[in-house]
């Protein structure tokens, strides 16, 4: 048995349906847990990529990592899960260190292929310099799967969605404001990644960029000297200390090729560098 945990707060993104793929190959049946304001109709889809049931705590905004901790573990317990599904991304680097250590369960953290026969698991090491393989000698499990490492795929049709509350507790953690990133395209989410560095001299060049993004249906993005330098918003900067991206095509246009820049794009499928 499996329990993957998404946040459905702005809908299903990609990684969302990869996880609950990937929990359908290690075999048995899939629970979704999730919170957020996603419509029933829209989570049944995920019986489309194998899960068998979703359940969803709307009173949870995802704020707190603690909070969500204690969920998850409660639904693990429900539902006798041996496996814990994570994206490799804010809330599975968040969420589950702490649920390892509440389930006393063995961390697999940032896979990127489903478990050989004898359970190891390959994993991305050094900001994607190199690869791991790991082994957990825990009765559970909890996996943090890097998003783009396999492709989602439809095996069933929608599954029942099911309420639930009572289980998290009260949220330590008040939220006094928040600061969505602007484009229409979230870099995390984006198949094709436009990005620049320094080597277009001003922002005032940046309308190329813009353009090409435009056509191609791309999001855009800058390395961190930029944003530094104040030439594009720091919600765009990719790279160690900024956003990852995988996506399936990533255009770097002036752009130095730091390892720190490269260590946000590794999970990218092709890379076209242009001098």
């Amino acid at each position: 048995m499996a329990l993957v945990y998404i946040n459905s707060t702005t809908g299903l993104s990609k990684a969302a349906l990869e996880t609950v793929t990937y929990g359908k190959k290690l075999g048995g049946d899939v629970t979704v847990i999730t919170n957020g304001s996603a419509s029933n109709e829209l989570l049944a889809q995920l019986g489309e990529y194998g899960a068998a049931k979703v359940m969803v705590d709307r009173s949870v905004d995802g704020e707190d990592p603690q909070q969500l901790a204690r969920l998850i573990a409660a639904v693990a317990d429900q539902v006798s899960a041996s496996n814990v599904i994570f994206s490799h991304d804010i809330y599975g680097k968040a969420v589950a260190p702490r649920l390892s250590v509440r389930m006393k369960a063995g961390l697999v953290a940032g896979a990127i292929a489903i478990p050989e026969a004898d359970g190891t698991i390959k994993v991305n090491v050094f900001s994607g310099k190199a690869v791991g393989y790991v082994k957990v000698a825990s009765e559970k499990r909890i996996i943090s799967l890097l998003p783009n490492s396999i492709q989602p795929e439809k095996t069933g049709s929608a599954c029942s969605v099911e309420e639930t509350s009572g289980l998290a507790g009260a949220s330590a953690i008040k939220v006094l404001e928040t600061k969505k990133p602007e484009g229409s395209i979230p870099l995390p989410e984006a198949d094709l990644v436009v990005s620049a560095g320094r080597g277009l001299k001003g922002p005032e060049n940046w309308g190329i960029v813009e353009e090409l993004a435009s056509v191609l249906g791309a999001a855009t993005a800058c390395s961190k000297p930029v944003s530094d330098l104040g030439w594009r918003p720091h919600s765009e900067h990719v790279g160690q200390t900024g956003k990852p991206v995988a996506s399936n095509l990533y255009i770097a246009i002036g752009i130095s090729g730091a390892i720190q820049h490269l260590a946000g794009i590794n999970s990218s499928k092709v890379k076209v560098v242009i001098n």
